[in-house]
């Protein structure tokens, strides 16, 4: 499976510490110090998830070498629905007028993004698609909450967009060797690690010390069978790995537990926050440019629910 071109959207406001400290007494240090986190993204008043997962992909289109109708599957993942009828990929397939294409939403907290790269994955595998756009929009702060003194320093917004394709469309496209998902509902917290219940308080994470232990175990773990799923790849085989973008401290941990310097790590939780299951693959489109011909990435993240996934490409 081929990348044949990445979009985003960043929202241009930021909301720094010090907001926090006003808001809920949490000043810089003790945030920083506990999540890597400076500042945040945050929507303009005028803006969803539909309206940034729209400019995603249209950032996306200028390096696209067909035209966006012969897309014949939409796959929208994340987990903060701006409407769970109207879904994001239906919107999309109205503003493109993509006649025809299957439009679908799913979703599996953080590692949203990896289970809709294997839907799409399947898809291809039974022929019955061949070119797809995987839109993962976040708009975390439509449901977090900044008096919540566990998480609501957290959250940041952002879209990312991924056009893709069973076969190579253009040369040099970075391909992805390799995907593993895994649910985990059935390990320790599960389904009360983290939760967003629209009606009862937005995003919550009573349990986060339980969402970091787990977060740090398996996304090394799904890293490594995706790795395995790879040819027989090892995380030291990569030359950049990209976690989940929830907190700096469990990309140093995982850094640590793989014997692997933190300068291999790419991250953007610093300026963006927490911005959920498009966290890791916004940073893969942020820097893609950056990285060499012949690189191995590795991509790993964990949701809650639990949820874990990592795929591999190579540039």
């Amino acid at each position: 499976m081929y990348i044949n071109a990445t979009g985003y959207y960043i929202p241009t406001p930021r909301i720094d510490n010090e907001y926090f400290k006003s808001k809920i007494g949490l000043d810089d240090e003790w945030i920083v110090k506990r999540t890597g986190i400076h500042t945040r993204s945050r929507t303009a008043e005028n803006e969803n998830q539909n309206t940034m997962a729209l400019r995603a992909v249209e950032n996306a289109l200028p390096s696209l070498p067909y035209n966006i109708k012969d897309v014949d599957l939409i796959v929208a993942s994340a987990y903060t629905a701006f409407d769970t009828v109207a879904t994001v990929a239906h919107e999309i397939q109205k503003a493109y007028d993509i006649n025809g294409a299957r439009a679908l939403y799913t979703s599996s907290a953080c590692s949203s993004f990896v289970n809709g790269l294997e839907v799409v994955e399947g898809y291809f595998a039974t022929g019955k698609a061949s070119k797809a756009l995987l839109i993962c929009s976040e708009h975390n702060s439509y449901y977090s909450n900044d008096d919540d003194p566990k998480a609501g320093h957290l959250w940041g917004d952002a879209a990312v967009a991924y056009f893709l394709s069973a076969k190579p469309c253009a040369e040099g496209e970075p391909e992805i060797l390799a995907i593993h998902t895994e649910g985990l509902g059935n390990v320790s917290k599960g389904p009360e690690g983290v939760m967003l219940r629209p009606r009862e308080g937005g995003i919550m994470m009573p349990f986060g010390k339980d969402v970091f232990v787990h977060a740090c175990k398996y996304m090394i773990d799904a890293l490594d069978k995706a790795g395995e799923m790879a040819g027989g790849l090892s995380a030291k085989d990569m030359d950049h790995i990209i976690c989940h973008q929830a907190n700096l401290r469990i990309v140093a941990n995982v850094a640590r537990q793989l014997g692997i310097p933190m300068e291999q790590f790419v991250n953007n939780i610093g300026e963006l926050g927490n911005t959920g299951s498009a966290g890791a693959p916004l940073a893969f489109a942020q820097f893609r440019d950056s990285f060499p011909a012949g690189s191995k990435i590795g991509l790993t993240v964990f949701g809650g629910g639990y949820s874990c996934g990592a795929f591999i490409v190579r540039i």
